[in-house]
């Protein structure tokens, strides 16, 4: 039977040993996590493709911010599902109808991949638009197309997956590790790890088989896959509500920091004056949010304590901002520079045609499956080898400097990137190019074979090993016990201002006035752009983080935590 704790916590329905129970509710979440990736990467892994194709006709640069933009805003969005299940329904209750949303939002892509439902919710293709020209070599391209063709409709319809994606990320992670949190510490290091080789398992089957449908037989079908995961993942959640454990919403922390903050910069203003918060300031009318209001709610004191956390949190989760913005290229401008190196047929039927123009072609998203493959090999190799030989001799690195270690390959990796886009540019302007077939539409690719660029994802998985994962554990572990929702959605909002200043940079470098990344002459090509000249500059970006992180994340291991509550401002009385 159910049984409640402290605070109105719910242990779970089924009978049985508390590890099976605990068990069967992390296979669970597991299993949901695993689906929801494999529609994540579903969508994602081959966005831009779909915007650049014929059916929609968006230059390259418009398809790659439109993707950065949903990335961002699928991590942007984040603190808004941590504060519904903070506030009113809980963990679980936000995971479930987050899902639904999700779901619903999921199907407006096959909608627009049929061409009955593309021309009810966007109506014709303008004739005015221009498609992917580059294999026309200068001949038809007249300039850019008055209007991106059904921009409003898909803008929107990624805008909410983005908030079903970001409620989902935000509450199913500490969701999950709640079902271990009184196992200690190593079990929900452990818990992470094996959350994130699920993430990894379900981009691999998105990657092998959605990714290949999508690019070589239909968009419709391929898009079709990430909704029945959906749908299957939902319905595993359901199912295994009995072995979870619960927990109801406490009330929002978001309104007290607010407030403190402010208090703060009052102090600030006063400069001298004595003037200071401690909490015996706090008075009994004073409208602190959910002071008590709700069972488990923090009480001022414990919103002080949990004030002095985050200001010590956020500067080392803003310092990793460049990380996100050099991270999030992995599905924007390294799959377009993918599209712009010769990719190899894998399959053969027909023998009436031109040899670049034969069988089904590899898919680009495939190339994500370097940084995939890594993960999965090095997860289990890190948690049952690395790690407790390490720890034995008390060698194991905090998750700070793993942190650390994780922003530097993921410059290097942005640095091979840089390095390759230069020299395919050099075989473009030497004109040792191939004319390639990618779904029904034509590229112009340098004769440069796409495995170049299977470095730069080897080092950018290797840094997600070392950046991503600790940044999760260091995110729950260093959260209040009553803000570790909100701290989890701070985490994926980072993560989400990386993806949109990615967006944002590119967007400027797309101006008309010497922008690397403006292409006018062959619209929805990148042999004219310097995209090359765009990953130096997040290289030089990155580089100045690495250091200025480093710096942080040492001051912040050596500040110790005072007990109690300790006052925001002092006086000349104090001292």
């Amino acid at each position: 039977m159910a049984g409640r704790r402290d605070g109105g916590e719910r242990s779970p329905l089924l009978g049985g040993t508390p590890l099976k129970r605990r068990g069967a509710a992390c296979v669970a979440v597991l299993a949901v996590e695993g689906l929801e990736r494999a529609a994540f990467f579903g969508i994602t892994a081959n966005l831009v493709l779909y915007l650049t194709s014929g059916t929609f006709g968006w230059g390259g640069t418009q398809a790659s911010r439109a993707c950065l933009l949903f990335l961002g805003a699928s991590y942007l969005l984040s603190p808004i599902g941590g504060w519904l299940a903070d506030v009113y329904l809980g963990r679980y209750g936000t995971v479930a109808l987050s899902f639904l949303l999700y779901l619903l939002a999921a199907c407006l892509l096959p909608v627009t991949a049929s061409l009955d439902g593309r021309l009810s919710v966007c109506g014709h293709l303008p004739a005015a638009t221009i498609r992917n020209c580059s294999w026309h070599r200068g001949g038809t391209c007249q300039g850019q197309p008055p209007e991106q063709y059904c921009a409003p409709t898909i803008y929107s319809g990624l805008l909410l997956l983005a908030l079903g994606v970001s409620s989902v990320r935000a509450n199913l992670t500490p969701f999950g590790a709640d079902q271990v949190r009184d196992q200690g510490g190593d079990a929900t290091q452990r818990f992470f790890n094996w959350f994130y080789w699920s993430i990894n398992i379900g981009a691999v089957f998105s990657l092998l088989v959605v990714a290949f449908v999508q690019q070589n037989i239909s968009f419709l079908a391929g898009y079709l896959i990430p909704v029945a995961c959906l749908a299957l993942a939902l319905l595993i959640f359901l199912l295994a509500t009995p072995t979870f454990v619960t927990k109801p919403p406490t009330g929002s922390q978001v309104s007290a920091m607010i407030k403190l903050a402010l208090q703060i910069c009052g102090c600030t203003w006063l400069g001298g004056t004595g003037a200071r918060l401690s909490t015996r300031r706090w008075e009994a009318g004073d409208p602190l949010p959910n002071s008590g209001a709700q069972p488990g709610a923090p009480s001022p004191e414990e919103d002080l304590a949990n004030f002095q956390v985050l200001s010590q949190i956020l500067p080392v989760m803003l310092t990793f901002i460049p990380y996100w913005m050099v991270y999030f290229q992995m599905q924007s401008t390294y799959y377009l520079q993918g599209l712009h190196l010769h990719i190899p047929s894998i399959v053969r039927h027909s023998q009436d045609r031109a040899s670049t123009l034969q069988g089904y072609t590899f898919p680009d998203a495939w190339l994500l499956l370097a940084n995939v493959v890594v993960l999965l090999v090095l997860v289990p190799l890190k948690d049952h080898v690395i790690d407790p030989f390490l720890a034995r001799r008390r060698l194991l690195p905090s998750a700070l400097k793993r942190m650390a270690l994780g922003m530097f390959f993921g410059l290097a990796s942005v640095l091979a990137a840089g390095i390759l886009e230069r020299e395919r540019l050099q075989y473009v302007r030497r004109n040792q190019t191939v004319l390639q077939l990618i779904g029904k539409d034509r590229y112009l690719a340098a004769t440069l074979p796409i495995w170049w660029q299977v470095p730069q994802y080897l080092l950018i998985g290797i840094s997600e090993l070392f950046a991503s994962i600790p940044g999760l554990e260091f995110a729950y572990a260093e959260a209040p016990k009553s803000m570790k929702g909100a701290i989890m959605g701070l985490f994926f909002f980072i993560s989400g201002v990386g993806s949109l200043l990615g967006s944002g940079l590119l967007t400027l470098l797309s101006l008309p006035t010497h922008g690397w990344m403006h292409c006018p002459e062959d619209y929805g090509s990148i042999n004219s752009c310097r995209m090359d000249n765009y990953f130096f500059l997040l290289a030089g970006i990155q580089s100045v983080a690495c250091l200025l992180f480093t710096w942080i994340s040492r001051r912040y291991q050596s500040r110790p935590r005072q007990p109690g509550a300790p006052h925001l401002c002092r006086g000349p009385e104090d001292d």
